[in-house]
């Protein structure tokens, strides 16, 4: 299910302790979902470059922060959530872009938007996206991308451009895909909060002098990498010469919230609900100000 070799999870398991499936009588592993979501977390920040021996100290400080914000799913909405990436998974591996279609408009009249990619497509994506070593699983993540991007660039237009305040959203170069920045950016707009998103490669260094063309109420950076040990320095000199707020979103935002404390950068989260009410509150704020 997850493309891992035995030899392999028992290392993680006994060297780095980063999964520990239950075991039965006779000493037979036994992985249960949440396992498997482990592992295919693991395989997200092995592929951003991080050592298997650094992620589960990652693991450990994103999940207590997630913990903190958000109770639980119930085991019942993950078992819903569970069938449709099944489906989602058959319909990719066929190229059968009808049928994914057809699933894709099903989940949206099922559940709000946050759920559907946060919950149901981006893991899917994800997990695609660390399994290309087989024949074909390669094109099989492209098809899937293509889609996704396709239709999430049609939900950014569907919103319009007429809200009340305007927030550029940009990546830290080489810090994510154009698909996870364009659900970002999808997940952060609201009614009132117009997103613009810059093209992936944006230089951090000339976002002065974008954000001084377009005068937005704030400018979003994004990143779904750790973060080094430089970036609170970056960000700071980088929000010396804006003249708006400077915020940081993605699983980058969780891992430098401790490190950008009695900053003027604000950290807004890596989830969907999260991002977009930090968001809403920090811009009440600023505008009261």
């Amino acid at each position: 299910m997850t493309g891992i070799n035995p030899v392999t999870l028992r290392a993680w398991e006994r060297r780095y302790g980063l999964i520990q499936p239950t075991r039965t009588e006779s000493g037979h592993r036994l992985y249960s979902q949440a396992d498997i979501n482990e592992v295919r977390s693991i395989l997200g920040w092995i592929e951003r470059g991080v050592a298997v021996s650094k992620v589960g100290k990652i693991l450990a400080r994103t999940q207590t922060l997630k913990a903190r914000e958000h109770p639980a799913q119930p085991p019942m909405a993950q078992s819903d959530w569970s069938e449709w990436q099944a489906q989602v998974r058959r319909a990719v591996r066929g190229f059968d872009e009808r049928r994914l279609e057809q699933i894709y408009g099903q989940v949206f009249s099922s559940y709000p938007m946050v759920v559907v990619f946060q919950d149901i497509l981006m893991p899917v994506w994800q997990e695609m996206l660390v399994q290309q070593d087989a024949f074909g699983q390669a094109s099989e993540w492209l098809f899937f991308d293509a889609f996704l991007r396709a239709r999430t660039l049609q939900r950014m237009q569907l919103m319009g451009h007429d809200q009340e305040l305007s927030v550029l959203l940009a990546a830290i170069p080489g810090q994510c895909r154009e698909l996870e920045l364009l659900v970002a950016g999808l997940l952060l707009g609201t009614s009132e909060i117009g997103i613009r998103i810059l093209p992936l490669g944006q230089p951090l260094e000339e976002l002065s002098l974008v954000c001084e063309k377009i005068q937005p109420n704030a400018l979003v950076l994004f990143s779904n990498h750790p973060p080094a040990a430089e970036l609170p320095k970056r960000l700071a000199r980088l929000g010396m010469g804006l003249d708006c707020p400077l915020l940081l979103a993605g699983e980058a935002a969780d891992l430098a919230q401790d490190s950008l404390i009695g900053s003027q950068v604000a950290c807004l989260g890596s989830e969907g609900r999260l991002m977009q009410r930090r968001l809403q509150q920090y811009l009440a704020e600023a505008l009261d100000t």
